[in-house]
């Protein structure tokens, strides 16, 4: 059963404060990936290592000179559909929340577990993120 609604807003709103747009149907995480850009996806979670790391390191990786096209996120436990849909594109890789996905259109690229979230500070979060990004995408900040 679902955390109540008001429980999460906040959870949410950490991440759609940024800009990060908020995914809540498998559709919109299918319309997400659907093109030939990078894209991140956040798998949020009401866990403590979500509030202290994932949510945080996100936010901060995003404000890194090279980063993808897009960052969305979907809510594990509360957007049923959407992150089913969201792990269907990662089936190569155990479903873990919170976690984050980096894709180059509907493929993925890189992935951060939950193990590699629990216990580390924001900033090392959002360094492996920006190594990715790095990595596979070519998008600059303006």
């Amino acid at each position: 059963m679902p955390y109540p609604e008001e429980l999460v807003a906040p959870m949410r709103k950490e991440l759609t404060d940024h800009g990060i747009a908020e995914l809540k149907s498998a559709t919109e995480v299918e319309d997400f990936l659907g093109s030939d850009e990078t894209s991140l996806v956040i798998i949020n979670s009401v866990c403590g290592c979500a509030a202290g790391g994932a949510r945080p390191g996100a936010v901060l990786s995003i404000q890194a000179e090279t980063r993808p096209d897009r960052v969305g996120t979907v809510f594990a436990g509360q957007d049923v559909e959407a992150t089913q849909k969201a792990r269907d594109f990662c089936s190569q890789v155990p479903p873990s929340s919170p976690s984050m996905a980096l894709f180059k259109g509907s493929e993925l690229v890189w992935f951060l577990p939950r193990h590699m979230i629990e216990g580390r500070d924001p900033q090392s979060i959002a360094f492996d993120l920006v190594q990715a990004f790095e990595e596979h995408c070519s998008s600059k900040a303006n």
